[in-house]
């Protein structure tokens, strides 16, 4: 019975880490924002859900996203896809933990023009072992159509 309770005391102390993490990278973006740093201000990436090994980012297709075909260039959405999945990491970590992505992959299925409405990207943590973390995510059309999709690897590194 005493391990039922050991078991919910760390329990409730990772949601509480957890909570804190989604929390200072909500104040973190905010202040982007409204600093005019990041790719939130530039790119027009923004946050619309945070959770422990979950996020939800939206992009609105701009000039600022054009390729040269005047379609939004693949290196925006993959930013969007990276933003995503590693948020998505970083809300899984310990307090004592930061992560950098090593490798990212993205598989493109079609293109969007710039009059698109917003697309969404779902980034997931998919493994987090002592020294890296996996990822995936998916970008999606406001009617559901795949866009693009793909995975990372990042490096888990000690805060101190």
């Amino acid at each position: 019975m005493e391990h039922n309770g050991i078991n919910a005391q760390t329990e409730t102390a990772n949601h509480a880490e957890a909570a804190k993490r989604i929390g200072d990278l909500r104040v973190l973006l905010e202040h982007g924002l409204a600093e005019g740093v990041g790719v939130g201000h530039s790119l027009g990436v923004r946050m619309r859900t945070l959770e422990v090994g979950r996020t939800v980012w939206t992009l609105l297709p701009s000039p600022a996203a054009a390729n040269a075909m005047f379609t939004v260039h693949g290196g925006v959405i993959a930013t969007l896809m990276d933003t995503a999945m590693g948020s998505a990491v970083y809300t899984s970590l310990p307090a004592d933990m930061f992560y950098t992505t090593l490798e990212l992959k993205v598989n493109f299925v079609r293109s969007v023009n710039l009059d698109a409405s917003v697309l969404e990207c779902v980034g997931r943590t998919v493994h987090l072992g002592r020294r890296t973390a996996t990822a995936e995510a998916q970008v999606t059309h406001a009617d559901g159509r795949l866009v693009a999709h793909g995975s990372c690897t990042c490096l888990l590194t000690s805060a101190g």
